[in-house]
This record gives C-alpha cells, structure tokens and sequence, in this order.
C-alpha cells in the first residue's frame, strides 16, 4: 500500500514541477535577461550619445550624472531627465 501512495504522490507532484520550469523557461528567464540588457544599457551611457526618452522625446547626452541625464533637445535647449527614463539609443533603432 505504501509503494502506491508514494507513486499516488509523484504523479500529483510532477505536473506542478512540470509548469514551475515552464513558468521559469517562458516567463521569468526572458525578463530577467532583458532587464540586465537594460540596466547595461543605461550604465554605458555617455556624453555624445544620442538617445530617446520614454515620452518620445529624442536629444543628445551632455551631462551623464549618477541618476540625472541632461538632455540637449535643440540648439540652446536642455533639459534633465531622470536616467531611468531613457528607453534606448538611436542606434539601436539603425541597426535595426
């Protein structure tokens, strides 16, 4: 009787292993992977770099601070932007 429980056991079990590495593989593996490519990102920026914000506002990195970016968005115009709001670089859209 107990070589049945034990089987009545690991046949419960196994389905929700199954998903956990379904869930991992498909779900959390492929976030975490694009997180580190953002956060990488973000640390390489330098001044020069041309860049869009998640507002949509494109510009040219002319101070790069800790947690502050100034933005030159045309010519005598510069604004600061938090870093985190930067959605990603010109280039990438050319290499596209």
């Amino acid at each position: 009787m107990q070589g049945a429980e034990a089987m009545n056991i690991v046949n419960t079990v196994w389905p929700f292993l199954l998903m956990g590495l379904v869930f991992y593989f498909m779900l959390y593996r492929p976030q975490k992977k694009e997180q580190k490519k953002r956060a990488d990102m973000l640390s390489a920026l330098r001044r020069g770099d041309k860049v869009v914000t998640l507002g949509g506002i494109c510009g040219e990195i002319t101070k790069v601070n800790e947690n502050n970016i100034i933005l030159k968005i045309a010519d005598g115009i510069e604004v600061k932007v938090i870093k985190g709001a930067i959605s990603h670089s010109q280039e990438e859209i050319e290499n596209k």
